[in-house]
């Protein structure tokens, strides 16, 4: 284990820092947040959307390193969150963060970033510590932003080495809702903002909040749905109560059998009541569970935009955008499910099929934004399903 005071010596103005958990210090200028903040360190190779990215509660307690070396040309702005509850730390780019200049623009990304209490550092060389990631695996680490430079280094090695890690950590209540809600946004379109719901829409489902994404809820309804939003540990009893024609399960942080410990009896019932059930990420993951699957920590996980997937019904590729640490071992799928998808980075599982049920899940996001159109479809199945 290296000594983070000689591993690298401070820069001159060095303002942020990034102490790894075996004592490794990388150096750079903090912007955003002052403080620290503990997480696993990730990189997202998408080249925008790095609001979306912050605001994604799948990115709860890890700390995002952007490949793209120029980020903050588009700023912020007040449509662009995809949840007001916790996501990403904190974000480590190569270059300092570059002016607005955009449109829509209403914030500096720097000002934003300090606003929302996550903390940045700019000027690390992203490409070496991306390397180190997929050679190594994601490492636990602490991202610190102090203006005067005066940093214990010892002290933020320690808070790393002591962090649990994401590996059986349960996430998904701590950035579900607490309360059921109808959803009311609509999609969004250049001029006229987010539209609304259609009350009156005949098909009503049902979306279990593990920590999803907004626009998940907004695609369903352009596809033609009543949304009925409801925290991750809702009951079954509860859940029928709203009187379904179909149930959603959602993205989310964290490692989904800790998750499952609650999530997947309910699933399993659902399943056993020939529910419709749509599953997207973390919800992907739990449906394979609940159907006696297992599920892997991969090595250094999938997120970004531009993966491409394999169909294997027909062989035609989407190009997807990714958020997952964590994998369904498509070995372990019993004979009642299908494999449906695999990544054509690595072969990993990308999707399943009930057999016999009216139940999908995939690992990607096709609601993703930024992220191609390519997987629309996926809603439009799911809601032609229920009637």
């Amino acid at each position: 284990m290296a000594d983070p005071a000689s591993s690298s010596a401070q820069p001159k103005g060095a303002t942020g820092v990034l102490v790894l958990a075996d004592g490794t210090a990388v150096w750079g200028n903090g912007f955003g947040a002052v403080g620290s903040a503990v997480g696993e360190v990730c990189f997202n190779t998408a080249m925008t959307g790095y609001q979306e990215v912050m605001t994604d509660p799948s990115y709860a307690a890890q700390i995002v390193t952007f490949t793209f070396p120029h980020i903050g040309n588009v700023g912020t702005n007040d449509e662009d969150f995809e949840s007001a509850v916790e996501g990403a730390v904190g974000c480590i780019v190569r270059e300092e963060v570059t002016p607005q200049s955009n449109f829509r623009s209403t914030t500096e990304f720097t000002d934003w970033l300090a606003a929302q209490g996550k903390i940045g550092l700019s000027g690390v060389d992203t490409r070496a510590l991306t390397r180190r990631i997929r050679l190594s695996g994601a490492p636990n680490a602490v991202i610190a932003h102090a203006p005067d430079g005066k940093f214990d280094l010892h002290a933020l090695m320690a808070r790393a080495r002591e962090w649990a890690g994401l590996e059986g950590m349960d996430l998904a209540q701590r950035v579900s809702r607490e309360k059921s809600q109808d959803w009311v946004g609509g999609s969004w379109e250049l001029g006229s903002g987010y539209g609304g719901a259609d009350s009156s829409a005949k098909p009503h489902v049902v979306a279990i909040d593990y920590g999803s994404k907004d626009n998940i809820f907004r695609n369903l309804v352009k596809a033609g749905a009543r949304v009925t939003v409801v925290p991750a540990r809702t009951s079954l009893a509860d859940i029928m109560a709203h009187e379904p024609d179909g149930v959603f399960l959602s993205n989310g942080p964290g490692d989904p059998a800790a998750t499952g410990a609650y999530a997947v009896p309910v699933i399993k019932a659902l399943l056993d009541a020939d529910m419709p059930l749509f599953g997207i990420c973390l919800g992907h993951q739990m449906l394979a569970l609940a159907t006696g699957a297992k599920t892997t920590k991969m090595h250094q996980g999938h997120r970004g935009a531009n993966h491409p997937v394999k169909r294997l019904e027909d062989g035609v590729v989407e190009i997807t955008s990714m958020n997952h640490g964590f994998a369904v071992d498509a070995d372990t799928l019993p004979d009642s499910v299908e494999q449906t998808h695999v990544s054509l980075f690595d072969g990993s599982n990308c999707g399943i099929a009930v057999k016999g049920k009216q139940a999908f899940g995939v690992q990607y996001h096709p609601e993703a934004s930024p992220g191609p159109q390519d997987s629309f479809y996926l809603f439009e199945r799911f809601v032609g399903m229920l009637g």
